[in-house]
């Protein structure tokens, strides 16, 4: 039995975070096809994939709602179905526990986008080079790791990071954007910092920053961002579902969209649609037309 829509909308309305609860598509051009519901972590790399993907699935004829969750909330939503997709799922390692507890719930339809990293992150300028240099430096960096949200599970693999190395330095949590503005503040004045990352991320085309070598290899290889569906959307929505499928992107594109995000009074949804507007010839393949 499906869920009632007023129902679902209270559901992800109280796991949202205050700053980013449950923005409404309203597409014009949508044609009666439904509603897809599309859940998302106010990451970089995120908010360009969801933007993006949403204006996709609005050009195909379809209302979009997105909500912003942390990566915990995130995926129990996918798990209660909830939430009908979302293409934030980093894995196999910094996801993995919450998929191990929603696998029955939900379909994996594979990598959405190649090529990407967790790590430790310095400005260029600073001497440490692997993370085993980092309590000869614990002073310099005021002993912490200025890291993101405390659900995200880069933050758990650096907690493990942290016990791993021995570490004299604390996890500060906070927020892809606070961690960003310190980084920022920290490179204005040629501060030692120390952040957690990923690549993709804008911040590394702004900045000579580097990876701290990670010879343990806490944080793994190179990962993947799969996109992740709820159970029963391939009947319910088969054309949402195949675009879905087929979205997939490089990189450098994501790298696009991120830059134009950070531009001031830039708008995420309308750079999105720009994108999507400026690069049919991709567009078409996710949409079966090419």
């Amino acid at each position: 039995m499906k869920k009632h829509p007023l129902n679902r909308r209270i559901r992800l309305a109280g796991l949202a975070l205050a700053t980013g609860a449950a923005l409404t598509a309203g597409a014009a051009q949508a044609q009666d096809k439904g509603t897809v519901h599309l859940a998302y972590v106010e990451w970089s790399s995120e908010v360009a994939s969801t933007n993006v993907v949403r204006a996709v699935l609005e050009q195909a004829g379809y209302e979009v709602d997105m909500t912003s969750l942390s990566a915990a909330a995130m995926w129990q939503a996918m798990g209660s179905g909830d939430a009908d997709a979302m293409v934030a799922a980093w894995l196999p390692t910094t996801h993995a526990d919450y998929l191990d507890r929603v696998r029955d719930n939900v379909e994996d339809l594979g990598v959405n986008l190649d090529g990407t990293k967790l790590g430790l992150v310095v400005p260029g300028y600073v001497e440490a080079d692997s993370i085993r240099d980092l309590n000869d430096h614990a002073d310099a960096f005021n002993g912490e790791i200025i890291g993101i949200d405390p659900g995200a599970g880069l933050m758990s693999l650096t907690e493990e990071v942290v016990d791993t190395y021995d570490l004299d330095l604390r996890l500060r949590s906070g927020s892809d954007a606070t961690m960003v503005a310190a980084l920022a503040s920290a490179i204005n004045n040629e501060e030692p910092i120390v952040v957690t990352s990923w690549t993709p991320h804008w911040m590394f085309a702004s900045w000579d920053l580097k990876y701290l070598e990670d010879p343990e290899g806490v944080y793994g290889g190179a990962e993947q961002i799969h996109t992740i569906v709820r159970q029963g959307l391939a009947d319910d929505m088969p054309e949402a579902y195949a675009i879905l499928d087929a979205f997939e992107w490089t990189p450098e594109q994501m790298g696009e969209v991120m830059l134009m995000n950070q531009e001031d009074g830039a708008d995420p949804y309308e750079n999105a649609k720009q994108w999507v507007e400026q690069n049919q010839d991709v567009v078409q393949s996710w949409l079966g037309e090419s």
